[in-house]
């Protein structure tokens, strides 16, 4: 393409509400243009790279005979009512009336409407399994839009859907697809990890997802360094304290600590490690009452491990302040399991523990040397914390490394939650009817361009991969306005190019060298080919690759190009 019709916009300023490299680069290079909190309009130049995206993930979905269809963005009511999610969805949900009140939203997923649609068209085992997909937009009501595309609400995602007849056809589809996601992201050359996750509200009994590394990134990953453990942290599992609890060697000793209601303070008060200490945190029970969580002091609550433990409130709720003093005669900061009336549950961290600091019961007090058994009777232990850098691996193969992701990826076993709750069923072989299994496949194709820059920048700009660069060479003239020579070497140079199969840019803009290579590294195009007359008299031309730090020649000739950017 010549670049004098791609309306390239690009601009040396860092706008000033741009608060990673992405959301900068792409608003610099002009991929991208802000309508509004999290609505974006994508430019020519933007396009070309989620179009590259979209083709790598359709030749992979086709592949594994995955089969694409559209579905409407705007869903009507009565099937997130049928499954149960209008409410559960919250305020995440766009939701609108038409002119006759009917009740509609603008679809953040399609699991409802695709089995409405299989629901209409699939009678019999003979029709299973089937795995359709879309390419299509999403709307997402984000309480706080930020970051450019890592965090809008509108977005474009691959969103697949697989049914079967049995969880054993299930777990095939899952595995291929899940295959196919890590093609899909090889061929984009991205380093990436497949962790375990938490399923949230889309459900189901197993998911992963698939993470670009980036420092920018949301979300922490606790990766093994031996064996293949990964999971979101989230979803990482701890292993239960190994060896037997060492006998009490302290008595159970009252002390004031007035004023001091956080485990650093109290740590700093006694001069211990909070190692030695356990926070006590208050939730409400599925009874009514409270329960009393117990963690050790330099660890931290994961919330969705609390809240899948048996006999806790769903969603979990912290307890107020006037139930814990109902229940403990102390306010927060001061509360331990002695003498306690509630139900107490501990982390696997604090089963081998003896002689903890913990709280009193009492304002501005707190006991040295308690012991499980002892001084309070064996509570229920569980898995209650977040796993950190350094622990063993779950699967006891080397220790954890917290690494930092960008979700681009999320594959469900979805099992028969949509299914059975909206009434679809197919023939076996039987004429029995039978249930059928379902699997939920989500690709952030918007979302995985931001993450491509969050992973390859430098100082100068983007750095494409180049299976998704918006261009794989450009050619930059050298004084075209002086010379017929270099003129008619560009235009021969980019219809023989084009030609060979190489998507080519040429920058007939009349722009000075500087500019012009200025914005070849910032929109990322991997190679650089200059023509001079000085080249031309010599037989060569400069060639520069994105991520190279000095020129080299290459002879002028069509088969030498292809060789030295490896265009086969």
């Amino acid at each position: 393409m010549r670049l004098s019709r791609l309306a390239l916009a690009t601009t040396k300023e860092t706008p000033a509400d741009a608060e990673i490299v992405s959301h900068q680069l792409m608003l610099r290079a002009g991929m991208i243009r802000r309508l509004g909190a999290g609505l974006y309009t994508w430019s020519p130049l933007g396009m070309r790279v989620l179009r590259k995206v979209e083709a790598i993930i359709r030749a992979e979905m086709a592949a594994i005979d995955a089969l694409e269809i559209l579905m409407p963005a705007v869903q009507p009511a009565e099937l997130w009512q049928e499954s149960g999610r209008w409410q559960a969805m919250g305020p995440l949900m766009l939701r609108m009336t038409d002119r006759a009140e009917r009740e509609y939203c603008f679809g953040p997923t399609h699991e409802e409407v695709v089995t409405d649609y299989i629901k209409r068209d699939v009678r019999s085992y003979k029709q299973l399994p089937l795995t359709v997909y879309q390419i299509q937009t999403k709307f997402r009501d984000e309480i706080r839009p930020r970051f450019g595309l890592m965090r809008a609400r509108e977005f474009i995602m691959k969103d697949a859907y697989s049914f079967h007849m049995d969880d054993a056809g299930l777990d095939h589809e899952y595995q291929a697809m899940r295959g196919a996601y890590a093609k899909i992201l090889d061929r984009m050359g991205l380093d990436y990890r497949v962790v375990a996750a938490d399923s949230g509200a889309i459900g189901g009994a197993k998911s992963e997802e698939f993470h670009v590394l980036a420092h920018s990134g949301e979300d922490e990953l606790a990766v093994a360094s031996e064996g293949g453990y990964a999971a979101n942290i989230e979803a990482a599992v701890t292993r239960a304290g190994d060896g037997p609890r060492g006998a009490p060697g302290a008595a159970l000793k009252k002390i004031d600590t007035p004023g001091v209601t956080t485990i650093a303070g109290l740590a700093e008060h006694l001069k211990v490690p909070e190692s030695a200490t356990a926070k006590a945190i208050v939730v409400m029970g599925e009874s009514g009452d409270p329960v009393l969580l117990m963690l050790r002091g330099d660890h931290m609550l994961n919330a969705i491990k609390a809240e899948q433990l048996p006999g806790i409130a769903t969603p979990l709720t912290m307890a107020d302040e006037a139930t814990i003093r109902e229940h403990f005669g102390a306010g927060p900061g001061s509360l331990g399991p002695v003498n306690a009336t509630v139900e107490v549950i501990a982390d696997h961290a604090l089963a081998n523990v003896a002689d903890m600091v913990v709280g009193a019961n009492y304002d501005g007090a707190h006991f040295t040397g308690f012991n499980w058994g002892r001084d309070h009777p064996e509570p229920r232990f569980a898995d209650l914390r977040n796993i950190v850098a350094g622990d063993t691996s779950p699967d006891g193969q080397g220790t954890i490394d917290i690494l930092r992701g960008i979700e681009v990826g999320h594959v469900f076993q979805l099992g028969d939650k949509y299914s059975r709750a909206l009434n679809l069923t197919v023939l076996n072989e039987s004429g029995a009817e039978v249930v059928p299994q379902m699997g939920c496949y989500g690709f952030g194709v918007s979302r995985v361009v931001a993450a491509a820059i969050e992973q390859c920048h430098d100082d100068a700009g983007i750095v494409w991969p180049a299976a998704i660069a918006p261009f794989e060479l450009v050619i930059v003239p050298i004084k075209a306005d002086k010379s017929q020579a270099v003129r008619d070497a560009c235009e021969t140079l980019y219809s023989e190019l084009k030609a060979a199969g190489v998507d080519v840019a040429y920058d007939d803009r009349g722009l000075r060298p500087g500019p012009m290579f200025a914005d070849a590294e910032l929109i990322g195009i991997p190679h650089r080919i200059v023509v001079s007359d000085r080249g031309l008299e010599a037989g060569r031309l400069e060639y520069k690759g994105r991520a190279d730090t000095e020129n080299s020649d290459v002879a002028h000739d069509i088969d030498a190009i292809r060789d030295k950017i490896g265009h086969r």
